[in-house]
């Protein structure tokens, strides 16, 4: 057997028992083990609630899952399982290396012990001895932080020390496998960000379970992701695409207007376009004297409007088409960083609205969010109507950001409502795809262009 495997999970199931009254309850401790004594059929007093049913997965070593669902889909019952402090009902968990678990807030901590004593204590669970923590306790001390707290009784800590302490001992115990739950949501800035400094230095070389509410650190962390759904796997496989399943069920919506034909949108055909044909002598004269010497090359791919795209919604609408245009109004084939362009989506209403919003995302391949808009936010005073038959089209006039080498893409949305309570009425995916061939010189998400910068020293 293959020992490259971190975690395997097969046939996972837990259940608990429901008991409608504390009679019952009673009721079942005695009575079936009575009635099957004396021979009678044993009766139940009691039903099953199935925290997790039917799961299997295996995280590779070196790879980080994310764990996404609502509220009770079995989460933090997942990883409770998968590091020992639950028993499974069926099914079974193969872990491959030392196990290290940040689980809900200030478990695996004795309250009424110092933070100096928890240290040792959960430590000592990790499999460390005394001698070993000796020489990490110092660098435990510094990455929490927490000064002369660690004297105190934990106890008396806040939420945010009990996680710094927490996460630091199990960063310093040399795990091979990490099991981080939404506990970081409660630390503050400063320590949530050397938290996520350290987790992306680890997914190099250990596996990392990781779940969370936020989808931004699920793309960012993540290179696949689970999502759970009232004790069920509804999908696994690559955190954008799992994000991009939940994020429509979230939305109560529906599939709406097909699937692309591949599952990997860098296949589908984009639209031919000339560039000569489409840019005035002069512009284009001007734009490739700034690619050459700036090298911010962003090519377009347009997906046509005819064929399935990937998306999802309750209808009414029907986008059909978003492009880029220069200032001056030429469709692009390929945009610079650091210009002004025009985004464009126009679609089909199919249904009465009375206050329609139009918007976009800017994505990396990841899938995180590097910039968004809609018109709703743009500040419109008097809600737009339109009715069946109408035909609507939104532009928004930005510079373009200087962008990493890489790939990207754009997602466009139509609702109608208000933003909290608005109706999705179409969600489509990378209709458009950029690829960027911009120079190391960008460091980060994006950049930016500086109009002037300035360096001054003054005797």
């Amino acid at each position: 057997m293959s020992d490259d495997f971190a975690i395997k999970v097969e046939g996972l199931s837990k259940y608990y028992h429901i008991y409608d009254t504390p009679r019952d309850r009673l009721k079942q401790f005695f009575l079936p083990r009575l009635q099957s004594m004396v021979g009678l059929t044993s009766k139940h007093y009691c039903r099953k609630f199935w925290a997790l049913e039917d799961i299997s997965f295996e995280v590779k070593k070196g790879e980080t899952v994310g764990i996404i669902g609502d509220n009770g889909s079995g989460k933090s019952t997942l990883l409770q399982m998968i590091c020992g402090t639950l028993n499974a009902s069926g099914g079974c968990i193969r872990t491959n290396g030392r196990v290290a678990a940040l689980l809900e807030l200030g478990s695996g901590f004795n309250p009424e012990f110092t933070g100096r004593e928890n240290v040792y204590l959960n430590g000592a669970v990790l499999g460390l001895s005394k001698e070993e923590i000796n020489v990490r306790f110092d660098d435990i001390t510094a990455f929490a932080d927490i000064g002369e707290f660690i004297d105190q009784p934990v106890k008396t800590y806040s939420s945010g020390m009990y996680v710094r302490l927490a996460f630091s001992v199990i960063a310093n115990v040399d795990a091979d496998i990490l099991l981080i739950d939404e506990a970081l949501a409660v630390g503050d800035v400063h320590f949530s960000q050397k938290c996520m400094r350290y987790l992306d230095q680890f997914r190099k070389k250990g596996a990392l379970l990781f779940v969370s509410h936020d989808a931004h650190a699920v793309a960012t962390l993540c290179d696949n992701a689970i999502w759970l759904e009232k004790g069920r796997m509804k999908a696994f496989g690559t955190a954008k695409h799992v994000l991009e399943q939940y994020l429509a069920h979230r939305y109560g919506a529906t599939a709406h207007g097909g699937t692309i034909n591949s599952e990997n949108p860098n296949d589908a055909t984009p639209i031919e376009t000339d560039v000569g044909n489409r840019c005035s002598a002069t512009g284009r004269d001007m734009r490739m004297d700034f690619l050459n010497h700036s090298n911010l090359r962003n090519d377009l791919q347009l997906f046509d409007f005819t064929k399935e795209v990937r998306g999802f919604g309750h209808g009414g609408a029907n986008i059909i088409d978003t492009r880029f245009f220069d200032s001056d109004g030429q469709a692009l084939a390929w945009v610079v960083g650091g210009e002004n362009v025009v985004v464009t989506i126009t679609a089909e209403i199919g249904t009465a609205c009375n206050n329609l919003i139009v918007g976009f995302q800017f994505k990396n391949r990841l899938g995180q969010i590097l910039f968004d808009q809609n018109t709703y936010l743009h500040g419109y005073q008097t809600a737009v109507t339109a009715l069946p038959g109408d035909r609507v089209s939104a532009s928004f006039k930005f510079q373009m950001p200087l962008l990493p080498k890489g790939k990207y893409s754009v997602d466009v949305a139509i609702a109608d409502g208000e933003p909290l309570s608005a109706r999705l009425l179409q969600w489509l995916h990378d209709v458009i795809l950029i690829e960027s061939h911009t120079s190391s010189v960008v460091n980060g998400l994006i950049g930016l262009q500086f109009e002037e910068i300035k360096l001054d020293v003054v005797a």
